[in-house]
């Protein structure tokens, strides 16, 4: 028997996608979200209808097209009531994360919120600061932020967190208060599945020697670690002992070098396949091989975690996609529910990434023939 709790969550997070894509398209289409969200055409057009009974969308033959007047389907001179504001903190303001602040934004203005958004690097040691200020000059109503987790001030920024006075929603991060060890708040993308998708399609094609590349020990890494290692061992898949290089930042001066180290260290080990996160390292370990001659995917194939840039480069990358927009659609409506309902029983949301298969991966040639180009 299913869980009605866990059934609305997974309905919530598929509506959310739909209404991501709409926002980046301007339309949907049925037969190319079936397999993508691994739901039959009824469940969609189920979940179409809803939408344009709500006035976010208008559906046509095949799919739905986005109103003119935008995704509330208000005229532009009657914006919704502001109700509350919204604190938004992530690590950055490029690359991965503006996808997941524009499904925020997205969400709460259609629910009456508003949103003030900050940046903290990576390097940041204690968001702590930028989260007291905020309270105090933006009279916020929540939060929703990404803390650095690996820093000696983690676990004290998410006790300040739950002695603050204000609900918060951790995104794309796990954690608890101590001294009981009580969940946060929290939703993110199952990157264990995701780099499991991507073993799986390797192994569909018929490579078994593979490997794992990484550009930075984050969270999300290793969480792609987890499910790259669990599913090789469940595919018998041969990852070379030692073989799983952390690339530098790509600003370093050490990164160039770095880059063609892992290349040669995977050509010996005789590796048909690459698993790299995320897309500027994958592209950075495809420009390097092609300019010695080695053939992307005839001698190497490679996937990249993330999907921000992979369908632009040449060949288009195949990817492992996680499913920003919708992280943040979740990740707001939870917190809006949290702020009418503190009472509410505490909700932590996986949402399921997505393979999207592209020119850099193919079945592996055989060693003899891979070596004799790669030389």
């Amino acid at each position: 028997m299913s869980d009605p709790i866990q059934t609305a969550a997974f309905a919530h997070a598929r509506r959310a996608h739909l209404l991501d894509a709409l926002a980046r398209d301007g339309a949907i289409r049925i037969s190319l979200l079936t397999d993508e969200l691994r739901v039959t055409p009824v469940t969609l057009r189920r979940d179409l209808a809803q939408l344009e009974r709500e006035g976010l969308l208008q559906r046509v033959h095949g799919g739905a097209v986005a109103l003119p007047a935008g995704p509330s389907g208000r005229p532009p001179d009657d914006p919704p009531t502001v109700t509350g504001t919204i604190a938004v903190l992530v690590p950055s303001l490029d690359y991965y994360w503006p996808g997941v602040v524009r499904g925020i934004e997205a969400e709460a203005r259609r629910q009456g919120f508003g949103v003030v958004l900050r940046g903290a690097s990576y390097e940041l040691q204690d968001e702590r600061p930028v989260l007291e200020r905020l309270i105090r000059g933006e009279n916020v109503s929540g939060f929703i932020l990404a803390p650095n987790t690996d820093t000696e001030h983690a676990q004290d920024v998410i006790q300040w967190l739950a002695e603050c006075g204000r609900p918060s929603v951790l995104v794309e991060r796990d954690a608890v208060v101590l001294p009981g060890h009580e969940p946060v708040e929290s939703v993110r993308t199952d990157h264990t599945l995701g780099a499991v998708l991507a073993a799986r399609h390797l192994a569909a094609l018929g490579h078994r020697r593979v490997g794992l590349v990484m550009s930075r020990n984050s969270p999300t890494s290793r969480k792609i670690a987890d499910g790259w290692h669990e599913a090789c061992a469940e595919l018998g898949l041969m990852t070379t002992s030692g073989f799983e290089p952390l690339l530098p930042d790509r600003r370093s001066p050490a990164f160039s070098a770095s880059v063609d180290s892992t290349l040669d260290d995977a050509l010996n080990s005789d590796l048909t396949a690459l698993l790299v996160h995320s897309d500027p390292e994958a592209m950075a370990l495809i420009d390097v091989a092609l300019n010695r001659g080695i053939s992307v995917p005839g001698d190497l194939s490679i996937v990249a975690y993330d999907d921000e840039i992979a369908e632009l480069f040449t060949p288009a990358l195949t990817a492992v996609s996680p499913p920003r927009g919708a992280v943040g659609h979740a990740a707001a409506d939870l917190l809006i529910k949290r702020i009418a309902d503190p009472d509410r029983p505490l909700s932590r949301i996986l949402v399921n990434p997505s393979l999207q298969v592209r020119a850099s991966t193919a079945p592996p040639r055989p060693v003899g023939e891979r070596r004799r180009a790669a030389e």
